[in-house]
């Protein structure tokens, strides 16, 4: 599959559907508390976006997988399903948000802190969300995809924290995922070089111990196999003509979609 430079209209599509992606996580966002369970969670948005947003769930059905939304807890990294399980105070939770409208994909998520969490977890958290802002920071035309993987790697190990190299932002746009693979390790001056109108996601998975996963039998869900806390979060956006425009941004987000000040990913 080659990789599909989007229109000026296709452009506008794709920010309204992340927008709408971006608004799923602030409804949300208060029904994150201790006791709620993750399917919960699942058919409240579900809910909203059906009947209020009047958009598809994406991962409903997508190769087989049975809810709306994902959530990870904790040690899971990523695809996990809601379930029964109730969450409790000092649990982390990463919210995985897929819209369609218009036949354009949305494309986000967020970690979510139930209660109170513990210092080792939002230290986690905050340099996760780091890494992806300095990751977006560096979009424009002509760098390659190898010195972004690269940098959110050096400042994730800074850290002493490892990346997860099993799964990576993608391509996005009438499909779900497609080219370009969008890896958050790397060696610089490798990959593809950006062009304008290019459109993925950077979702870096960063795990408090070893970088080691695995899937378990339910053939989704993603857990680190030290059962160390992982985090993620992940933007849609956009190449534009001299740098980057991220279509998925919170309100909660002290960022603008085209410009990220220095203080949200240094050290």
């Amino acid at each position: 599959m080659s990789i599909t430079l989007k229109t000026a209209d296709e452009i506008e599509k794709m920010r309204a559907a992340g927008r709408l992606g971006a608004e799923v996580l602030e409804m949300i966002a208060e029904y994150v508390v201790p006791g709620v369970t993750t399917e919960e969670l699942d058919a409240r948005c579900h809910e909203f976006m059906i009947n209020t947003q009047k958009t598809i769930p994406a991962p409903l059905n997508y190769h087989g997988f049975p809810k709306s939304i994902c959530t990870s807890v904790n040690h899971q990294v990523c695809h996990g399903i809601p379930s029964h399980k109730t969450l409790k105070k000092g649990d982390v939770v990463n919210i995985d948000i897929t819209v369609i409208k218009n036949e354009f994909h949305g494309d986000t998520s967020e970690m979510f802190v139930v209660g109170e969490a513990s210092i080792l977890a939002n230290r986690l958290i905050e340099t996760t969300q780091k890494a992806l802002y300095l990751g977006i920071s560096m979009v424009k035309p002509g760098v390659k995809l190898g010195d972004i993987g690269h940098a959110i790697q050096t400042f994730a190990e800074s850290k002493r924290y490892s990346v997860v190299r099993e799964y990576c932002g993608h391509g996005i746009g009438r499909v779900f995922h497609e080219e370009p693979q969008v890896l958050h390790y790397g060696k610089p001056g490798t990959g593809i070089t950006l062009e304008e109108g290019m459109t993925f996601t950077i979702e870096p998975m960063i795990n408090a111990g070893k970088r080691h996963v695995k899937v378990l039998s339910d053939d989704w869900t993603v857990v680190t196999k030290d059962r160390s806390l992982s985090a993620q979060f992940e933007h849609t956006l956009a190449v534009t003509a001299n740098g980057f425009e991220i279509f998925t941004v919170r309100n909660n987000e002290t960022i603008e979609p085209t410009y990220i000040p220095p203080e949200h990913f240094s050290s």
